[in-house]
């Protein structure tokens, strides 16, 4: 059998020995090929859990498996496989859209750099800011120049935060569009983190729902909406988020 693209196994997280934990004891998976949301307001524990998931952060305790590879031991063998965007991270301002693309695409040793550009470019609406710096751009550019170089290296696992930030709507469509003919197509996985409720309806398979560092809930974005007796995700992540909920959310734990 195929692994999945994550396993996550009692994934803990403290910055201080004594402090609490940013994550606390979580266990997940996203399947091959799936495209999974992890929600929650901010604080929730999300950007820890991504960031181990990444190696920038080393866990206090759990484990982590991607795409077949074990994180705390074999990261580097993981980490050519996937990609992650964020409008949060910059790319550098002083390069062109089109010097970023290349250097990152000769990080990750991209095959014909310069036709993958031009395709990311026509596919993201990218062709006419290839060779404006990137710090000039506006934030909607910016989100979709870091979505290209996310892309660059075909990945079989991309990790996404935010991915429309600061897009005009139609965009926005475009890009989710986007989004889901890759996965579809390259049977690639997706972890995304969105406070875009509509986008997680349309996308997301399945949704992992974080509060104080803890999955509280998880499920397919109709079935939360019918367990909380609400009419959209959003209805399910503001009684969430403000504890007004009665549903016994733990036992998805």
């Amino acid at each position: 059998m195929t692994p999945d693209a994550i396993t996550v196994e009692g994934l803990t997280k403290r910055f201080r020995e004594d402090g609490p934990a940013a994550v606390d004891a979580i266990s997940f998976a996203v399947p091959r090929g799936a495209i999974v949301g992890l929600l929650g307001g901010n604080g929730a524990g999300k950007t820890t859990t991504i960031s181990m998931l990444l190696g920038i952060l080393v866990p206090t305790a759990g484990r982590i498996t991607v795409l077949g590879h074990d994180m705390l031991k074999h990261r580097f063998r993981a980490l050519p496989l996937l990609n992650f965007s964020s409008p949060y991270v910059d790319l550098p301002g002083r390069l062109t859209v089109r010097e970023n693309l290349s250097v990152f695409g000769r990080l990750y040793g991209v095959r014909g750099p310069d036709e993958r550009i031009a395709e990311l470019a026509g596919e993201l609406d990218l062709v006419a800011i290839l060779d404006r710096k990137t710090g000039s751009l506006s934030s909607g550019q910016k989100t979709r120049a870091a979505l290209a170089k996310a892309l660059i290296n075909r990945p079989e696992l991309l990790l996404l935060d935010e991915p429309t930030a600061s897009l005009d709507p139609d965009t926005a469509d475009r890009v989710r569009g986007h989004l889901e003919s890759y996965a579809r197509k390259a049977h690639a996985s997706i972890l995304l983190a969105s406070h875009n409720m509509a986008e997680v309806e349309r996308l997301c398979a399945d949704v992992l729902m974080m509060k104080g560092g803890k999955i509280v809930d998880r499920g397919a974005p109709d079935t939360l909406i019918r367990r909380y007796g609400r009419e959209d995700m959003e209805q399910v992540f503001l009684d969430i988020a403000r504890g007004t909920s009665s549903t016994d959310s733990e036992a998805a734990q």
